[in-house]
């Protein structure tokens, strides 16, 4: 008499292996092909989510409530990026545009002394994604949050006249570098998980602007940005700028 297939005692009962190979490959497939949620954006899916389900029969709340759901995964949600492996680079914080590339005395609140630096300054639009990656490895120094105006993200004065939460990252090569999270126009909230001596890898998730916004980055005197205005970044992987080098 036949033997029957032994099934795979780790996978689901009366789950032959070849199915449960096809299972797991469906599985990795849809966990590459939508990113999983940043948790702050758990909320604004799973309550209109479930006001969808709970009045499916009455369309004109359901659908409104099913469209509001699926904008808000795609805007909160978190795909994992691979940074750079070259040395001595910093990659944008943000998925956007490139808004600013220039020079400016770093704001007050970081720090890094009163005479121009480079700074980069990317806008992201409600259609990007919006949570933020660390620019470069290092550990947290500061974290500050600063009260201000609500202006269009888009505006130069958005720099310095915004609400922004700024952070300085200080690298194992005493490089300090320091990043802003600046409130838009919409944007009303502005999460960032880091503090002070947490150690942030670059390309690794740290906060999260809800509903469009404004990233600026300020570089070490020397640096020697690799972007142009109106170029797009991805957030974790673009390279931004250059280093200087350290004297031999």
């Amino acid at each position: 008499m036949a033997r029957r297939p032994v099934p795979d005692p780790s996978g689901p009962p009366g789950v032959e292996p070849r199915q449960q190979s096809t299972i797991e490959h469906l599985r990795s497939l849809a966990t590459q092909t939508i990113p999983p949620l940043h948790p702050a954006g758990i909320p604004f899916v799973a309550v209109p989510a479930a006001v969808a389900v709970l009045t499916r029969r009455k369309r004109w709340i359901s659908r409104p409530a099913t469209i509001f759901a699926a904008a808000s995964a795609a805007f909160f949600r978190n795909p994992s990026r691979v940074p750079p492996t070259e040395s001595g680079v910093v990659v944008a914080a943000a998925d956007g545009e490139v808004a600013l590339v220039d020079e400016v005395v770093p704001l007050p609140e970081l720090g890094l002394g009163d005479r121009p630096v480079p700074r980069v300054s990317t806008f992201l639009s409600v259609f990007d994604v919006h949570v933020q990656y660390a620019p470069i490895s290092g550990a947290v120094e500061t974290v500050t949050r600063t009260a201000g105006k609500f202006l269009s993200a888009d505006l130069p004065a958005a720099s310095t006249d915004n609400e922004r939460t700024s952070m300085i990252i200080r690298t194992d090569d005493d490089v300090r570098i320091g990043v802003i999270q600046i409130a838009g126009l919409i944007a009303r909230r502005i999460v960032c998980d880091a503090g002070p001596g947490d150690a942030l890898t670059i390309g690794t998730t740290y906060g999260l602007i809800r509903f469009g916004s404004r990233v600026d980055i300020y570089l070490p005197a020397g640096s020697v940005p690799r972007v142009q205005v109106g170029q797009r970044t991805i957030g974790g992987e673009t390279v931004i700028a250059t280093l200087p080098q350290a004297p031999a």
